[in-house]
């Protein structure tokens, strides 16, 4: 995709929502890494249902270490994954709460090592928390980036490097967003919403044509 054609992709989208956020609920810095940390294989809205009565039984990381591993199951039981989970939300708690004071680290490299913590989490949490102009790459933005053209890419991580690379300094910052919620609801992995999507004129995907008409 030729960098004006980008520029107007993001222009187009920041003119819709200029102001884009996440989806999730959090309260707290410590509630987002914990909500960041359920959403893998989960939708947000399901995230949101587990974590309303998880919050309000344990808002910080030392009340989660005393909720332990097994306490913490059964309010996240229904997401997938629940147990490994529950396992690694317990041991990041406790490394939070022993080692960062119940803080959220703004050090990428502490963050990794938090149990169950990856770049994409960390990516997300330095771009909602600290304002860097990070991008995680989920299933959405790997498919929008290598769908329309934008950061085609065969890891997240090389569409990751692109799209740092080729998305405007001023869009950058909630880049991020625009393209999750893009993939969310428009650019969808089945039957996408191609006569209604406001960067077709932009977007290089070849089967977009059928759809147009």
């Amino acid at each position: 995709m030729q960098q004006d054609a980008i520029e107007r992709l993001f222009s187009h989208l920041a003119s819709l929502n200029p102001e884009p956020e996440t989806e999730l609920h959090y309260q707290s810095p410590f509630q987002l890494l914990v909500a960041v940390m359920l959403s893998a294989q989960s939708t947000d809205a399901g995230v949101n249902k587990a974590t309303k009565e998880l919050f309000r039984t344990a808002p910080t990381a030392r009340r989660m270490t005393e909720l332990g591993e097994d306490g913490i199951k059964p309010y996240i039981s229904s997401l997938g994954l629940y147990n490994s989970k529950a396992r690694h939300l317990y041991h990041a708690s406790c490394i939070l709460a022993e080692q960062h004071d119940g803080e959220v680290p703004r050090d990428r490299k502490a963050l990794e090592a938090l149990p169950g913590v990856g770049r994409k989490t960390a990516n997300v949490l330095l771009n909602i928390l600290f304002g860097e102009p990070t991008i995680a790459v989920d299933t959405h933005i790997f498919r929008v980036g290598n769908r329309t053209g934008l950061a085609p890419g065969k890891t997240p991580l090389e569409v990751e490097r692109r799209l740092m690379q080729v998305v405007p300094k001023a869009y950058l910052l909630h880049a991020h967003h625009w393209l999750i919620l893009h993939g969310r609801y428009t650019c969808i992995a089945r039957k996408p919403r191609c006569p209604e999507c406001p960067v077709q004129e932009e977007c290089e995907w070849a089967e977009k044509t059928s759809l147009l008409r």
